[in-house]
């Protein structure tokens, strides 16, 4: 008996599920299935620049897990980008995380969250300060000697 997959944790729902070539019809394209959580691993991996083992403890995976399921998102973009295929994200084992990213003014020292998905803020909404910067507790540094300063981990309350 195969043992059950764990589910991945992603940031958000897709607002945008397909990805085609221009002026082709959809119709006479073949199509991809990009899931969710591969769209994830390449948002955290390529995207966002983590590093495998920080991006796969925001996952709430292991180092090897996350290393195959970017390898196939990877795969998959390639493939479509390649022979001109299109990309539908949808499906596979996630949940999506609580809460939010949390934020610091360094000018009044006010800290707010924002929910995932969202646009970063261009500025605080206590002092209208332009100097903020995502909480260093919030940054998901993970064994490189910065530390995260005793705070929570992305996703968990």
């Amino acid at each position: 008996m195969a043992r059950p997959k764990k589910c991945r944790w992603v940031c958000c729902e897709p607002s945008i599920t397909y990805f085609k070539p221009r002026g082709v019809p959809l119709t006479e394209l073949e199509r991809i299935n990009l899931s969710v959580d591969e769209l994830e691993a390449l948002r955290l991996k390529d995207l966002d620049r983590n590093g495998q083992e920080q991006a796969a403890a925001l996952m709430n995976v292991s180092q090897p897990t996350f290393h195959r399921i970017l390898e196939s998102a990877h795969n998959k973009v390639a493939d479509a980008l390649v022979n001109g295929k299109a990309i539908r994200i949808e499906g596979g084992d996630y949940v999506v995380r609580e809460g939010g990213r949390l934020f610091k003014c360094y000018d009044c020292k006010n800290k707010w969250q924002e929910p995932y998905g969202t646009a970063r803020p261009a500025r605080c909404p206590k002092c209208n300060s332009a100097n903020i910067h995502r909480a260093p507790s919030d940054r998901g540094y993970a064994r490189r000697g910065r530390g995260r300063g005793g705070g929570r981990r992305r996703g968990q309350n």
